[in-house]
């Protein structure tokens, strides 16, 4: 899984993000009629309109992705509704890699026709890249409906789906499925508890480390309590390096997974007569939620296509597929007001009680910070 976020010579992509260079990307930028190359268009609107958006991106064809598991908050229902609305081809490279995967694909392919064109990523990670100068500004058409806080007023990325750090537990192999962080420390859940993913680079494992400060006398802006937590279960012994996926989970590696609440709740799903028993608890003592951000390569070689994504992400169609994977689109509250919400869709998210705080940039980025230099010798051994 991602945010754990395909493959000979240039055709194949290996699964260690080769970096090399297959190709320039083409040197035309596709434009709308009146001449506006969509490669600087900063909304929909300047650029000619929908219309003309749609017709540069059919011409381009094709869309650069990354990181983006079909399984994964119902992004393969997301990209087949966009290939069926637009006739344009998905290209999803390395769809378990990570948000730093992606962001190093931006740097290594600059110029490529290989690059990516659009970017899912942990908010950290948007934030940083877009420090970095990496990503175009572009206002979809809904962007004034997101919340402030939740979207670079540069419009270099802004939020789009998320939910809470949950655990998962297969109640078909483990006893008593831990519900909160302090059960994780019993000793009967020896080399079961398992993260999707390496938190320094992945955006899924960062939340459940903070998740874990908060549990442990941590905050938003102290996340050392949560590796120091790690580390004690990796002293004695309930930690698994093993990241855990949909396939580790089925196989038994990866017993208890902390994990998102709509991949957790998308596993129990998918694993009925399965021989797994799937349960999730959103637990009271480390109650962390948090959203994945969008973003556009600013060097992207398929501009088009890019911006086109971005606003069937937003649209009342594309937010309600989100919704329907279980996970809680940024739009929710506006689509509710608006009575374009899918209710029943709605209904099925696991409840919580009380309202989480949202780390701010600065907190992420020295959350971050502090992950890259501790986190390994936390775990170490």
């Amino acid at each position: 899984m991602p945010r754990t976020a395909a493959l000979a010579g240039c055709l194949a992509v290996v699964a260690a993000l080769t970096l090399t260079a297959c190709g320039a990307a083409p040197d035309q930028a596709v434009a709308a009629a009146g001449g506006k190359d969509a490669a600087t268009a900063t909304s929909a609107e300047e650029f000619g309109g929908l219309d003309a958006l749609v017709a540069a991106a059919k011409k381009e064809g094709v869309l650069n992705a990354m990181a983006l598991p079909r399984d994964w908050a119902n992004y393969g229902a997301l990209i087949d509704g966009f290939t069926q609305k637009y006739g344009i081809k998905v290209e999803v490279e390395n769809p378990d890699g990570s948000s730093q995967d992606e962001i190093n694909a931006v740097t290594g392919r600059k110029g490529q026709d290989r690059a990516p064109d659009v970017l899912d990523l942990g908010t950290s990670f948007a934030v940083s890249g877009a420090q970095q100068g990496l990503f175009a500004p572009y206002k979809v058409a809904a962007y004034g409906d997101i919340p402030s806080a939740q979207r670079d007023d540069q419009a270099r990325w802004y939020n789009d789906y998320g939910g809470y750090v949950s655990i998962g537990c297969d109640a078909a192999r483990v006893k008593n499925c831990p519900t909160t962080f302090k059960d994780l420390l019993k000793p009967e859940y020896r080399g079961q508890v398992a993260l999707n993913g390496n938190p320094t680079k992945s955006g899924s494992a960062f939340g459940g480390v903070y998740a874990a400060a908060l549990a442990n006398g941590g905050s938003l802006d102290d996340i050392q309590p949560g590796i120091d937590f790690f580390g004690q279960l990796k002293k004695n012994g309930n930690f698994t390096p093993v990241e855990s996926t949909p396939a580790t989970v089925e196989k038994g590696e990866t017993p208890i997974s902390i994990d998102w609440d709509y991949l957790n709740s998308g596993y129990a799903e998918q694993f009925k007569g399965k021989g797994v028993d799937w349960k999730v608890s959103v637990p009271e003592d480390g109650k962390y939620a948090q959203f994945y951000a969008q973003a556009i390569n600013k060097d992207a070689p398929h501009p088009a296509a890019a911006r086109l994504w971005q606003e069937w992400l937003y649209s009342a169609e594309g937010q309600n597929l989100w919704l329907k994977g279980y996970a809680r689109p940024v739009l929710m509250p506006a689509m509710e007001q608006a009575g374009t919400l899918d209710k029943a869709a709605a209904a099925k998210l696991p409840q919580v009680s009380g309202t989480p705080a949202f780390p701010t940039e600065t907190q992420q980025t020295k959350a971050k910070g502090v992950l890259s230099q501790s986190w390994g010798k936390a775990v170490a051994g």
